[in-house]
């Protein structure tokens, strides 16, 4: 009988042993709200997963700085494909997705828009050096050039078909492509289509900084800018409280400059010295 009691007052000390370290390490994520960040990792440089396996670019930098002003909250950054993004966000399986993305009437059915927006993104078009005289969208579609097929669930899609509703009598021959993004500086370089969309800072990391992917072909393809684009990060429908907690902070970002840093330093420029002149 002695013996069980020695044994019985060991387990109960063992318990108590757990107990005081579940209650350290609850009290140690008390009031925190985690949330899972999807990033898309195909989108240097606003966000991709860099050598050391670590979310990295301008959108998620953003958010980090966003995290460290809601003390509610714990981000978790999930790198993952653009499509397992937007289903994702949608479903539930990530409260919150970034990819550099554009405003969509579809897309504010399936998800929640903060009134804030992350950030902002030079748009244009990716030439062959020899048609360089090509300046915009109208010119573009006068010369009835060839367009790189676009994902129809890819905001870029939606720019085109705007600008070809804006402009019936001169559109743009505007093809859906089978996947979400394909390679723009390949296809136009081959001569497969005349010119391709593209955001400014992927054709920069693709073509002009050092070591680039596709550095051979500097002197043989061009960027045309035609519009500065808001972007922003979309939030699963449930998490409308999540969404307003993102607006005060990231408007305190903002009035703290430190947007404009972020974008000089990913995007090469700071593009909310032209917000005035955004439309979109």
């Amino acid at each position: 009988m002695k013996q069980y009691k020695i044994i019985f007052t060991t387990l109960l000390f063992i318990i108590s042993l757990s107990l005081v370290g579940c209650s350290s390490n609850a009290s140690e994520s008390e009031g925190k709200q985690k949330v899972k960040v999807a990033y898309a990792q195909s989108g240097k440089p606003m966000s991709w997963t860099n050598e050391a396996g670590e979310a990295e670019g301008y959108d998620v930098e953003v958010l980090k700085l966003i995290e460290g002003k809601l003390t509610d909250y714990e981000f978790e950054f999930v790198g993952t494909t653009d499509d397992d993004l937007l289903i994702g966000v949608e479903q539930g399986k990530y409260q919150l997705g970034v990819k550099n993305a554009f405003y969509t009437e579809d897309r504010a059915k399936k998800y929640v828009y903060p009134k804030e927006f992350l950030g902002l993104s030079s748009i244009g078009i990716v030439l062959r050096e020899e048609d360089k005289d090509i300046e915009d969208l109208n010119d573009f579609a006068k010369k009835q050039m060839t367009l790189a097929p676009i994902a129809a669930n890819n905001a870029q899609y939606t720019i085109i078909e705007e600008y070809n509703q804006s402009h019936p009598s001169n559109k743009i021959d505007l093809k859906a492509g089978d996947t979400f993004s394909i390679d723009i500086v390949q296809w136009v370089n081959e001569s497969r289509v005349d010119g391709g969309i593209m955001i400014e800072s992927s054709f920069n990391e693709k073509v002009l900084v050092e070591n680039a992917p596709y550095e051979k072909f500097k002197e043989d393809v061009v960027y045309k800018e035609f519009s500065v684009i808001k972007t922003w990060p979309l939030f699963n429908k449930k998490e409308t409280d999540f969404a307003d907690a993102y607006d005060i902070a990231l408007q305190e970002l903002k009035e703290e400059g430190k947007l404009s840093e972020l974008s000089k330093e990913y995007h090469g420029r700071d593009l909310f010295e032209v917000l005035d002149e955004v439309e979109r």
